[in-house]
């Protein structure tokens, strides 16, 4: 079992780019920061600080363009600033509603998986591009409330709902702007 410790966090523009930041302080492949980016044609983009790092995403979700390319992340209490060689994006939230009492799997993928869907539209299990087993475990949820991204110096807009086209994986983040401390399960035994 693969537990990557750290938060996914995701906030769409007006001009219509959704953008996911996973920051994992804890993982297999280290502290490490990605990003998942829709653009408004639809298309389904990786940025990944390496190689290794793309290869391993790329083997769970899917995307029509990986991109690697140099990382700097800055971490706050309440927010995060990433920058790249063509996107930088900053993005703050409010309280974080905490759930810190761990959950069994088998909970997560029946009880919280239904409740995801209805209430967030997001799963909490499923099975990746490559058969593998997936478990998000929250463990805090905080809204986004502001942010801002430019695209090689250009201003990508108003911050407003993600809207994924064509979904990464077997769920999307929620339609509201929101930094979702998660501990993610992986069983690489295939179903």
């Amino acid at each position: 079992m693969l537990i990557f410790r750290g938060k996914i966090t995701s906030v769409g523009f007006d001009c219509g780019n959704s953008i996911v930041i996973g920051d994992w302080k804890e993982s297999p492949l280290g502290d490490f920061t990605n990003i998942m980016w829709s653009k408004p044609d639809g298309k389904r983009v990786l940025l990944s600080p390496s190689q290794e790092h793309a290869d391993f995403v790329s083997s769970l979700y899917s995307f029509d363009e990986v991109s690697i390319t140099d990382f700097d992340t800055r971490r706050e209490k309440r927010g995060i600033k990433v920058c790249t060689e063509q996107l930088t994006i900053s993005v703050f939230w409010g309280f974080r509603f905490l759930i810190p009492v761990p959950r069994p799997l088998w909970f997560i993928s029946t009880v919280e998986n239904f409740f995801g869907k209805m209430i967030f539209g997001s799963s909490t299990y499923g099975i990746a591009r490559d058969g593998s087993k997936e478990w998000y475990s929250i463990r805090g949820i905080s809204r986004v409330i502001s942010a801002e991204a430019r695209l090689l110096g250009q201003d990508l807009g108003m911050m407003t709902q993600t809207d994924f086209p064509k979904k990464f994986g077997f769920s999307s983040p929620p339609k509201i702007p929101s930094s979702i401390e998660v501990h993610s399960h992986i069983d690489r035994d295939k179903v």
